[in-house]
């Protein structure tokens, strides 16, 4: 009676654990379609200051998965490995890296990347903290930043840059740090060890036609980024 019994609960688990992967899987397979129509959607749209955006075609296939700041940092905080990639689809400097990063994830089998987006779809923020210099050359904060992105700051600050100001030639530092877009940053046992923008030095503009030279230079930093080929995998960059 036991075995049958014990038989019978190792069914249940095996069953549920079916269940719960294709669960997975689907909705895995749904973010990667919502992930590709946010950003085709504005391909060769002009902005409201006459820019007209990249066009960029995402794989159906992606691993991108939209989450909300707060689950994210759920996540880091139950020590999973992660891959996160912070961005906009109106950023110009995000889509010039977002095809090389969805080609290179997907040649290197990566299976999710959690995506935070930092504007809403009028441009504005809706995630971080913003300063300007004043015409009185004061420094001033204009949107204070969220609770999940102060904790942010904190969880990834080992690989975060200094918050600068340029006005003319000169750099006002706003004393914390920043998640500029696009950031792409691995996380392994709550700590922050690999971080790039996956920007070629090449390129001067976010707009400009991409060069062979500048692509080849986003695979390198993407593979050094998911592979971890410029140091050892489990240690901190």
């Amino acid at each position: 009676m036991n075995i049958k019994r014990n038989i019978f609960k190792i069914s249940l688990i095996v069953v549920a654990s079916i269940f719960l992967l294709a669960g997975c899987t689907k909705n895995n397979k749904e973010a990667a379609l919502e992930f590709k129509k946010d950003y085709e959607s504005l391909n060769g749209v002009v902005n409201s200051k006459g820019k007209e955006h990249r066009t960029v075609s995402i794989d159906k296939t992606n691993p991108f998965v939209k989450v909300t700041p707060e689950k994210l940092i759920e996540r880091v905080e139950n020590g999973e490995t992660l891959f996160i990639y912070v961005g906009d689809k109106l950023c110009p400097w995000c889509r010039s890296v977002i095809e090389k990063a969805v080609e290179v994830a997907n040649k290197n089998k990566i299976k999710e990347i959690l995506y935070i987006p930092i504007w809403d779809d009028e441009g504005n923020e809706i995630l971080r903290d913003k300063y300007i210099v004043n015409e009185n050359g004061v420094l001033e904060k204009t949107i204070e930043g969220t609770d999940s992105y102060r904790k942010m700051l904190t969880l990834f600050d080992d690989v975060l840059e200094e918050y600068t100001i340029t006005n003319g030639d000169v750099i006002t530092s706003t004393n914390e740090k920043r998640i500029y877009a696009p950031t792409f940053i691995y996380v392994k046992n709550k700590e922050a060890l690999r971080m790039t923008t996956a920007i070629s030095d090449k390129q001067k503009d976010s707009r400009e036609e991409l060069t062979e030279e500048m692509l080849k230079d986003e695979e390198q930093q993407l593979l050094d980024f998911f592979l971890g080929t410029t140091c050892e995998v489990d240690s901190k960059c």
